[in-house]
């Protein structure tokens, strides 16, 4: 599959006069978990439900599967925080409901095992704990053997040992090539999981990259700056086999072992050109502090 699972290009979602979307571009891969993050009111959930099916859009493109969202349903795996049970019936009762719905379902009793829900168990699912509902939910988005898989806040009140499950089920779905697109505040989920990521604030798409883009790996050097410096200068100032982007604007990394030399290096290059560089770090930075750098500025 050459094509992406899902694009998003130029697309803008609008209430009457509030623009909750802003033209935002993106894509998701097979294979792999896309993280979209951002505060409340970011725009991420009317950018799901858009591609889902649930939303029109006010403009733009979404091709989900190459075609338009909604027509390739019986392939779209979809977990939403809230909803999505009837709660007098039992989970099994519920997803063998489900299935009857999809042209060639998963086996109800099969999809609830790999979440760890008793296919046996008795209790409706109002009574369930809120981690065994995220479960079977989850459980039935399973049901349509998915391609790709939309999960919005799919560990929200899980307890640590349910939420290591569901990590380690959505991990091997993407070993399988299954397409994972995740909102979710929880950032550790998204620095353990996810392939790219993409910070949404207003409406719009204001920073992506993997996580060792944005935020740095354990070999290099961040600092900040104005934007666009003469890399290949600083370049020529370092030892051989170090690198140096600009991740976001006026965000830099240098990427190779971090030793004092280099430090120098970087520093009296600054110094020679200049730039006042700030928040120079050794190492990664976290995404809690790339959001909240990001959606301040």
């Amino acid at each position: 599959m050459s094509e992406a699972a899902l694009s998003v290009d130029r697309l803008v979602v609008s209430y009457g006069t509030k623009r909750a979307v802003d033209h935002a571009s993106f894509t998701a891969g097979y294979g792999a978990v896309t993280a979209i993050i951002g505060p409340n009111g970011a725009g991420k959930t009317s950018t799901l439900d858009v591609c889902t099916g649930v939303q029109e859009a006010t403009s733009g493109t979404v091709r989900v599967l190459g075609q338009a969202p909604g027509q390739q349903a019986s392939r779209v795996g979809t977990m939403l925080q809230s909803g999505g049970l009837y709660p007098t019936a039992k989970p099994l009762e519920w997803l063998q409901y489900l299935a009857k719905l999809y042209p060639a379902p998963a086996d109800p009793r099969q999809c609830l095992e790999q979440v760890g829900i008793d296919p046996a168990s008795k209790t409706t699912t109002r009574r369930l704990s809120g981690g065994e509902q995220q479960r079977v939910k989850l459980a039935a988005a399973l049901l349509v053997k998915p391609v790709i898989l939309f999960l919005d806040e799919p560990t929200v009140g899980l307890d640590p040992v349910a939420r290591r499950s569901l990590l380690d089920t959505i991990a091997a779905m993407r070993a399988e090539g299954v397409a994972i697109v995740l909102t979710t505040h929880y950032l550790p989920d998204v620095e353990e999981l996810a392939d790219m990521v993409h910070v949404m604030s207003a409406g719009a798409i204001v920073a992506s990259g993997t996580i060792g883009e944005l935020i740095g790996t354990e070999r290099s050097m961040q600092f900040r700056g104005p934007m666009h410096l003469d890399l290949a200068s600083l370049m020529d100032a370092l030892p051989s086999g170090y690198a140096v982007a600009e991740t976001q604007p006026g965000r830099y990394a240098v990427t190779g072992e971090p030793t004092p030399a280099t430090l120098a290096a970087i520093t009296a290059w600054c110094a020679q050109h200049g730039v006042m560089a700030t928040e120079l770090r050794i190492g990664t930075g976290s995404l809690e502090e790339l959001l909240t750098d990001e959606v301040g500025q």
